[in-house]
């Protein structure tokens, strides 16, 4: 797997403006990023009592992701076991990170750890499971170590 560098955050405004953009679907496609996806989770969990991510999170990211310009079939766009599994490595981790911790500093403390890498799945999903068409389309269970441990 490639090397990328981390691109962390200087302020809770920047992660708002990124949620606030994919919610509106005014985020400029080449924001949403890796770090990007994981700081609009980390603020939804956090932030957004009103959004219930592992129901919501589909039809938001789907959408978003046809407004500016993609698509969402069999090979692109929206992944639902990826996105199931970092979902639930954002609420892991907010679940041991302290109450009162600036947004920005915990979303790159996530960055930082193996919960905010962007192997993490393959930590759980063999590449064959993962990648196919049935785990795009819906959460399926994973072949190679249970989701409780992350």
């Amino acid at each position: 797997m490639s090397k990328f560098e981390v691109r962390l955050f200087q302020d809770d405004a920047a992660i708002v403006a990124i949620g606030e953009g994919l919610l509106a679907r005014t985020l400029p496609r080449e924001a949403w990023t890796h770090e990007a996806h994981l700081a609009a989770c980390t603020w939804i969990v956090r932030d957004r009592p009103d959004i219930t991510p592992e129901v919501d999170m589909a039809g938001i990211i789907s959408t978003y992701n046809v407004a500016v310009g993609g698509v969402n079939d069999d090979s692109q766009g929206y992944h639902e076991t990826i996105t199931q599994v970092y979902i639930a490595a954002v609420k892991a981790h907010l679940a041991e990170v302290e109450k009162d911790l600036p947004l920005w500093q915990s979303v790159n403390a996530l960055l930082l750890s193996e919960r905010g890498g962007r192997g993490l799945p393959l930590k759980f999903y063999s590449k064959e499971r993962l990648f196919s068409v049935a785990a795009r389309r819906n959460f399926v269970e994973p072949d190679l170590l249970e989701l409780e441990k992350i």
